[in-house]
This record gives structure tokens, C-alpha cells and sequence, in this order.
């Protein structure tokens, strides 16, 4: 396996529901191209999940769970041990939950903050970001299954390279800014606020910036959403979608730079996109998973608190297969 570089979470959610859509809408042999790309030039993980023992039941039968994964490869070195399952330097820079429920009504993308502080099977409590480090992608797994008790059907990862050829192969993308501010990735580049048109390299500092903000990684989450809403945004239109050169063009050189596990092929996104051939931008819902506000843990850390109750909830509605109710009682600004 090549070494993979650091990977920001959003674009995955952007282009994996993107083609779950297109493979809804497509067919024959345009479709078999794409699907090819896709399996061909994607790399997989071959040990993604951790032993049947320790894993959650499935409850809601028909839904489906992937867990969507960025890494801040501290160190330059670590990635592919932790993509194997063993210690390394690396780190989830982001985590998101996919759920698409079984009636395929919709797709729901809920963000779980880097820092939340939270038990790591076997390694007591640490930030959640810690289990890609201590364990690779199957103990980050089971950490976020232990953490609503649902099952994980699969994972998805993806690096900054495949970020800047989406955006740019869509032709850049309209982000709306807001608050103005001035990039620490950039040289110093003040972006105001408002509609702004943006590059791969743009995008990509917009996304990453956290030191900007008073409110840190609060504010890059709010980013990362809406992100993921100006790239759906694009890629759902018209223009997009009755486009297959652009459509081919975004999976050829997007392909490359994810890497699933073994059972996410693209025969399974088909599958899946068939039933949500119904789904437009309105019917993806993107929120955070809500906590406590910041504190400091024993050892002096930094941390992000967990909402215990607000876990419960999302537990329960997993688990019943009724995130769509919960969803309803957020607040416009989650």
C-alpha cells in the first residue's frame, strides 16, 4: 500500500454520496466505466473492522452506517501502519457518520468533534482521534460503535490531494464565507465574507482553518458543512449531472486518493444509489454531534466534552432507525 498523505474527511462525503446519486440516475455501460474507475484506481483496507466479538448487533436492518475517516499524519509517519491496525503517529483530523435510513429517505452526515473526550476500548479515555493512533481504523471503529452501540457497515477515507482534483475538476466551487477571515494557510490571504468562488487550494485552506476563529473547531466543522453543501451543491445541477465527461472526469481523479474497505465497491455503492435515486441536495442533512463545551481533562489536555444525553438520543434513534425525528428537534445552527 502506498503511503498515504493527510486526509480531510468532507470531500469524502461530497463525492461518495455525489456517485451513490449518479449511480441511481446512470446505467449500462457509462455506468460499468465509472464503476470501474472507481474499483480499479481506489485502495482498499484489507482488516477494517475489529473482531465480530466486540461488535454491536444490527438493529436497524435495511440502514446503512459508513464511517468516514481524515487523518493528521503527526510525524510524516504512521498512516499505513494505522490503516493495518497497528500504533502510529497518526490521528483523525475528522470523523463523520453516514446513515442512510432503511427507507432511503435521505442521507444524514453527523460530524463528531476531533477532541471529544471518550473511552477507547482497551486504552481507558483519551480524545477520540486517538484511536486511529492506538489502534488504526479498526479500533476507531469499534471506539465509534462502543459510542452509540450501533454497527458499522463501512469505512471510507480520503487525502488532500483527491480534495484539490475534486473541486478543481468540478470547475471550482461556491462557498458562502462566513465570518470573513484571514487564512494561517495561505500567506495571510483575507477572505471576506459573503459568496466566494473558490480553487482546490482555496477550498482546501477555507476547510482546514481553525486558528482564525475564536471558537476554533466549532467553526471549521460549520466550514466542513458547508463545504460538503456548496460541492453537492455543484455536482447535483443539471449541468453536472447530464455532463458524463465531467462525471467520468471527477471519479478518474478522485479515485486515486481514497481508500475503502473491502466490501465498499463499487457494485455496493451502485446498489445503494439505486435506492436513493430520489435524494436531492434538501434531503441531505449535515449536523454535529452536540457535547458539553470544552474543558481540561486530568492530565491538562484540552478536550470537548460529551453531551451524554444527546448520545442516548442518537443512540436510540440509530438503533429504532428514526435519526430523521431527532434530526427535527436540532437547532438551525448545529
Amino acid at each position: 500500500m502506498n503511503r498515504l498523505k493527510k486526509r480531510p474527511v468532507l470531500v469524502t462525503v461530497s463525492v461518495l454520496v455525489g456517485l451513490l446519486l449518479v449511480a441511481g440516475l446512470t446505467a449500462g455501460g457509462y455506468l460499468w466505466n465509472l464503476a470501474h474507475s472507481f474499483d480499479s484506481k481506489s485502495e482498499k483496507i484489507a482488516d477494517a473492522f475489529p473482531e465480530e466479538s466486540t461488535r454491536p448487533i444490527k438493529k436497524a436492518e435495511g440502514a446503512v452506517n459508513i464511517l468516514l475517516m481524515g487523518s493528521d499524519t503527526r510525524g510524516g509517519d504512521g498512516t499505513e501502519d494505522a490503516l493495518e491496525g497497528a500504533p502510529g503517529d497518526a490521528r483523525t483530523d475528522a470523523l463523520m457518520l453516514l446513515h442512510v435510513p432503511s427507507d432511503r429517505s435521505g442521507v444524514y452526515v453527523m460530524s463528531i468533534m476531533r477532541d471529544t473526550w471518550t473511552e477507547i476500548p482497551g486504552h481507558g479515555e483519551h480524545k477520540i482521534n486517538a484511536a486511529y493512533a492506538l489502534g488504526g481504523v479498526p479500533l476507531t471503529v469499534q471506539t465509534v460503535e462502543g459510542l452509540f452501540d450501533t454497527r458499522i457497515d463501512h469505512v471510507a477515507i480520503i487525502d488532500f490531494e483527491g480534495f484539490r482534483a475534486l473541486t478543481d475538476a468540478l470547475g471550482g466551487v461556491e462557498i458562502k464565507v462566513n465570518p470573513a477571515f484571514t487564512s494561517s494557510h495561505l500567506g495571510g490571504r483575507h477572505f471576506a465574507a459573503g459568496p466566494t468562488l473558490m480553487n482546490g487550494e482555496e477550498a482546501l485552506a477555507f476547510v482546514r482553518e481553525r486558528y482564525a476563529y475564536s471558537d476554533g473547531d466549532y467553526q471549521r466543522v460549520r466550514n466542513q458543512r458547508a463545504f460538503v453543501g456548496a460541492v453537492l451543491s455543484k455536482f447535483l445541477t443539471a449541468d453536472t449531472l447530464t455532463n458524463p465527461a465531467r462525471i467520468s472526469a471527477t471519479v478518474d481523479q478522485f479515485a486515486p486518493y481514497i481508500t475503502v474497505d473491502e466490501s465498499l465497491n463499487a457494485g455496493a455503492i451502485g446498489t445503494l444509489g439505486l435506492g436513493l435515486n430520489k435524494v436531492r441536495k434538501d434531503d441531505i442533512h449535515m449536523f454535529t454531534l452536540p457535547t458539553k463545551g470544552t474543558g481540561s481533562s486530568r492530565d491538562g489536555q484540552s478536550i470537548v466534552l460529551k453531551d451524554e444525553q444527546a448520545i442516548k438520543d442518537i443512540t436510540a434513534a440509530l438503533g429504532d432507525d428514526s435519526l430523521d425525528k431527532y434530526w427535527q428537534t436540532l437547532p438551525s445552527d448545529n
